[in-house]
C-alpha cells in the first residue's frame, strides 16, 4: 500500500459520541429558552422535530448542509407564535442558537483520540472532514490540523466528492497518500474509496459491514490505529 502523507478524520461518531451530546446540548437549550419566555413550548415528539426539519429542508435546500442555519430555523419555528416582536424574535433564535452551539462543543472525546492525534501532528498532514457544525479550535484541538472542512464550507455533504476534493487542493496531496477515517460506511468509507482514497473504518460499535464492496481496514479503539496505520501504510 502507498505511503501516507495526509489523512483526514471526520469528527462527530469518529473522535466522541454525538448522539449523547446532542441530547444534552437539546435538553439544555430547551431549558435556556424556559427561562427567557412566559410560555410553555410544545416541543412535540422527536419525530415531530424531524418533521418540522424536513419541511423547512424542502423549501430552502441550502439546509441539507448547513445545520447552523436550520437550527436556528427549527428554533424560529417553535417561537414565532410565542414572540409577537419580531426584533426580540430574532434576537431570541440567535442567543439560542449560540447557546446551543456552546452546549454542543461539551464532547467527551473517545478514549486515545488526543493521544494518537498528538502523535500523528508530529509525521503527517491532518485535516477535518465533517458534515457537522463543530469547530476544532472551540475544542481545544485545532493546532493538531492543517484545515478543516466542514459541509458549508463546500456546500454539500459527505459522501458526495467535494470535501475530499477540497482536501487535496488545500494540501496538494493526491489521493493515493491520503488516507480516510470516518464511522460512516457510506459517508466516510464508500465516499473516499470511490475517489481512490484509502481508508479506515472507525466501527467502535462492533457492526457488521453490509455494503456489497469489500470491508475497509478496520479498529474500533483508538488504541488499534496507529498499529494499524503503521502496518499497511509504513
Amino acid at each position: 500500500m502507498p505511503r501516507i502523507k495526509l489523512i483526514t478524520f471526520d469528527l462527530d461518531d469518529t473522535f466522541w459520541d454525538i448522539k449523547s451530546v446532542i441530547m444534552n446540548a437539546e435538553k439544555n437549550s430547551r431549558k435556556w429558552i424556559g427561562s427567557r419566555i412566559n410560555h410553555a413550548i410544545d416541543w412535540g415528539t422527536f419525530e415531530d422535530f424531524m418533521s418540522i426539519r424536513r419541511e423547512l429542508i424542502k423549501h430552502d435546500p441550502r439546509l441539507r448542509y448547513d445545520l447552523g442555519l436550520l437550527r436556528k430555523q427549527t428554533i424560529h419555528h417553535h417561537l414565532k407564535n410565542h414572540i409577537s416582536n419580531k426584533n426580540e424574535l430574532t434576537q431570541l433564535v440567535e442567543e439560542a442558537y449560540k447557546f446551543f452551539l456552546r452546549e454542543r462543543h461539551k464532547v467527551t472525546f473517545f478514549d486515545e483520540v488526543l493521544e494518537t492525534l498528538e502523535a500523528l501532528s508530529k509525521n503527517y498532514a491532518l485535516g477535518v472532514l465533517t458534515n457537522g457544525n463543530a469547530d476544532i479550535h472551540k475544542l481545544g484541538i485545532g493546532h493538531l490540523f492543517d484545515f478543516s472542512l466542514s459541509s458549508v464550507d463546500v456546500q454539500n455533504n459527505k459522501p458526495d466528492p467535494a470535501h475530499f476534493k477540497a482536501a487535496k487542493q488545500i494540501s496538494g496531496i493526491d489521493f493515493s497518500e491520503t488516507l480516510h477515517v470516518g464511522d460512516d460506511p457510506v459517508c466516510d468509507i464508500q465516499g473516499a474509496k470511490n475517489l481512490g482514497i484509502n481508508t479506515m473504518w472507525f466501527n467502535s460499535k462492533g457492526l457488521a459491514w453490509e455494503l456489497d464492496e469489500s470491508p475497509p481496514l478496520e479498529f474500533n479503539h483508538w488504541s488499534q490505529f496507529t498499529n494499524l496505520l503503521s502496518l499497511h501504510h509504513d
